[in-house]
């Protein structure tokens, strides 16, 4: 790629080629707006694919709420704990884990969930309907999902969300151990009981990445991988952005780099984002299919175990690891998911391990995403934060963009998604 600092500038450049940033480019597009996007490495190549692919507007209640530390504080020499905090000398973790703290009380914790929902339940539709029109073969099904509990006292303590979901207008169905044993051949006897969340729905993450990427492409807009930003320099008129490639000059940008979005905070000048986020890692197992798959997706609760599936395919996954950019494949968190689908599943793994994966998840101190206009750059705007939620969250993050760049009134309030409250 040849500089373009003085060539016409681009439209909207997008920073970022995961979930957020390709459904941001393709909204951008459905609105006439010009589209670049590039990328460090390749399309969809961070948490983009190896998660779960559930979306759950069931999933609002945030990770901050009112016990929160004490559990993280009660596993922190537990390496294979669903939720790891290793204790390390990590000033960035240590203040984001203050801010993160503070917001550990029902008042925020429910704020929280309402702004989360709103976004999450707009998004659920709007994957749903991008399928539809644009064709995407990305295994999606309307499946719901299961929380499953062996221990009824973890269940009775675990209903205090349901008067809150069910205020959201979340469908939640209670059902006992022996009724769900019967509906569900997968799980092994033992069974406390579930929760249904009916509305939820599922896909193949990977396979939903490819394919955005592959109407963005269509539709006009540019792709460019291995284009990593290495400065970015705001003005009243537009952006000018240095990259691996060359120079970029454009008229908006927008930041969609995940976890990644501490690393470049003072390269784009909002250096108040590394307080703000911090990388939260989390692995998953991928199989070929075992011969009794669950009907459905579920959460089996005790050990935070994500269990999803898609034809020819079956993953497990989820655990929550503050390690910083730690790049090591941890095999003890990677045998918890095993350890911990044993305890319900009759075929807790498939035939053949395909893949052994972890990604770093961009979590923010208020666990609700930041989304809006940076503060003090009238062309640079913040698609970043969406912690474990990215997938679930990106058609309703990309028109939320769209909305905002337009200078139109976005479907939700914005007030809660702001970047400036960390600013």
């Amino acid at each position: 790629m040849t500089s373009r600092a003085n060539d016409d500038p681009i439209d909207v450049l997008v920073v970022g080629a995961g979930v957020s940033g390709l459904a941001t480019a393709l909204a951008l597009l459905n609105d006439g707006r010009g589209v670049t996007v590039i990328d460090a490495g390749r399309i969809g190549g961070g948490a983009s694919h190896g998660n779960c692919g559930t979306l759950t507007p069931s999933h609002a209640p945030p990770l901050a709420a009112p016990g929160t530390i004490a559990k993280a504080m009660r596993f922190m020499l537990k390496k294979d704990a669903p939720l790891f905090v290793p204790p390390r000398f990590d000033p960035a973790l240590w203040r984001w884990m203050i801010g993160f703290a503070l917001r550990c009380n029902v008042r925020d914790w429910e704020a929280s969930a309402r702004a989360k929902y709103t976004m999450l339940a707009d998004s659920r539709l709007r994957i749903q309907q991008w399928i539809e029109d644009y064709g995407l073969d990305c295994d999606f099904v309307e499946s719901g999902e299961d929380y499953v509990f062996r221990d009824g006292r973890v269940m009775q303590r675990e209903m205090h969300e349901i008067p809150l979901l069910r205020d959201l207008g979340i469908d939640v169905e209670l059902i006992d151990g022996s009724a769900y044993e019967a509906q569900e051949p997968a799980v092994k006897p033992g069974v406390a009981g579930a929760i249904r969340f009916s509305g939820d729905a599922a896909l193949r993450p990977d396979r939903y990445v490819a394919e955005l990427g592959r109407i963005v492409r269509e539709r006009g807009g540019r792709i460019i991988e291995h284009c990593a930003l290495h400065a970015l320099e705001s003005g009243k008129d537009g952006v000018v952005v240095t990259t691996a490639q060359g120079t970029l000059r454009a008229r908006d940008v927008v930041i969609a780099t995940g976890a990644w979005s501490p690393r470049i905070a003072n390269d784009i000048g909002v250096p108040w984002l590394r307080k703000a986020i911090q990388p939260g890692k989390g692995y998953s197992m991928t199989y070929s299919a075992p011969a009794l798959v669950p009907k459905r997706p579920m959460i089996l609760h005790e050990p935070s175990v994500c269990v999803s599936s898609w034809p020819g395919g079956f993953r497990l996954g989820s655990t929550m690891e503050f390690s910083g950019y730690d790049s090591s494949l941890n095999e003890q968190r990677l045998g918890a998911l095993e350890r911990g689908a044993r305890q319900f599943l009759h075929e807790p793994v498939g035939p053949e391990l395909r893949e052994k994966w972890f990604g770093w998840r961009p979590m923010s101190r208020d666990d609700i995403p930041l989304l809006g206009r940076a503060p003090g750059h009238p062309h640079l705007w913040m698609a970043v934060g969406h912690g474990m939620m990215g997938v679930g969250m990106s058609a309703g993050t990309g028109q939320f963009m769209a909305d905002l760049i337009a200078g139109r009134a976005p479907a939700m309030d914005p007030t809660p998604f702001d970047p400036a409250r960390f600013a």
